[in-house]
């Protein structure tokens, strides 16, 4: 394939595209500036030379309770759920060969929305939330998987399905916000817009126990997801283990979008408009995992940044500003699948 090198070691071959890895560490070194830059600034500015002090156990009792307790998990959060939200939307679109499959369009964000907001309605505790945000993506992929698979995997049968899906889901959730104590109603209604803001490091750990189990399982079946955009029968034919490969890239991907829900709610399009920037970029038929997760996170953090300085002294939730900025890019893609249905 033009592009692509085979690096062998013994009996170990692997597949690199230099351009595909060259765009994810641009992209990941951009995000961790952004991130850090983003530390610097706030109500109480700081010098980076402050922040680097008291990342490095130098630092005040001040400039360690606003670095490392405020500032820097939240930081963190933002990178983590970008780049969950990245790998997630790109096997998604990869498996069904449609730019417009993504965790929140097809309901697993609001089937993981919903099953946090459950808990969170009943007065639960962060770790509960982390369950219920599984439970309820795990239910709203194995509903959507089960009507959409029904003869044969299609990827607009999968989008109509988890249109479907998702507007159920959203629905149940908003009846709960309806039926909650006032206090548990606001808390939940907040948690849904979708913010990195006041994030704590059980909320990093929460999005990086969804990274590290999804994205070695992803990892580890890149070749198999390589061999399942070609479809089953002639994946099968090279080889590729159709029957185990997709169910567990599906689950790893539900993962990955359903913790990092959990961290920090729905943040709308990210999961869309990753994949759709490194095609464009790379030129190629298919997003690579790296440059996704690179651009993921670096879409989160900078558009946390900027929903914090555009209106200073207030903030805006990053969820308001990814939907704002993902939801022409989907009408786009909309337009874009109609012109070339109506072309073929």
């Amino acid at each position: 394939m033009k592009g692509v090198r085979v690096l062998r070691r013994g009996a170990v071959s692997v597949r690199v595209a230099p351009a595909s890895v060259l765009l994810g560490t641009v992209a990941w070194l951009l995000a961790c500036a952004v991130a850090l830059y983003g530390v610097t600034v706030g109500d109480y500015p700081m010098p980076l030379a402050d922040v680097v002090a008291t990342l490095s156990g130098d630092g005040t009792l001040i400039t360690y309770d606003i670095v490392v307790r405020n500032r820097l998990p939240r930081a963190l959060v933002a990178m983590g759920v970008g780049a969950a939200l990245g790998l997630s939307g790109t096997v998604f679109q990869r498996l069904a060969r449609n730019p417009l499959v993504s965790p929140d369009v097809i309901g697993i964000n609001a089937g993981a929305s919903a099953g946090a907001v459950v808990v969170i309605v009943v007065g639960a505790g962060a770790a509960a939330v982390v369950g219920g945000a599984l439970t309820g993506a795990a239910a709203a992929a194995a509903l959507v998987y089960a009507v959409a698979h029904r003869g044969g995997f299609s990827g607009y049968r999968l989008v109509l399905v988890g249109i479907g899906v998702s507007a159920f889901m959203n629905a149940a959730a908003s009846y709960l916000l309806t039926r909650s104590d006032r206090n548990e109603a606001f808390r939940a209604a907040v948690w849904l817009v979708g913010s990195v803001a006041g994030r704590s490091w059980p909320d990093v750990l929460a999005v990086a126990a969804g990274l590290v189990v999804g994205a070695p399982v992803v990892l580890l079946l890149a070749r198999q997801l390589q061999l399942l955009e070609l479809g089953d029968e002639l994946a099968r034919g090279l080889g590729g283990r159709v029957g185990l490969a997709r169910p567990a890239l599906l689950a790893a991907a539900v993962v990955l979008a359903a913790l990092a829900t959990a961290a920090a709610g729905p943040i709308a399009f990210v999961a869309l408009v990753a994949p759709q920037i490194v095609r464009r970029v790379l030129d190629a038929r298919s997003p690579g995992l790296l440059p996704a997760s690179g651009v993921g996170a670096c879409v989160v953090v900078a558009a946390d940044l900027a929903a914090r300085r555009l209106v200073s002294p207030y903030e805006l939730p990053v969820g308001v500003l990814t939907a704002a900025v993902g939801a022409p890019v989907l009408l786009y893609l909309l337009v874009r699948a109609h012109r070339a249905g109506t072309a073929g």
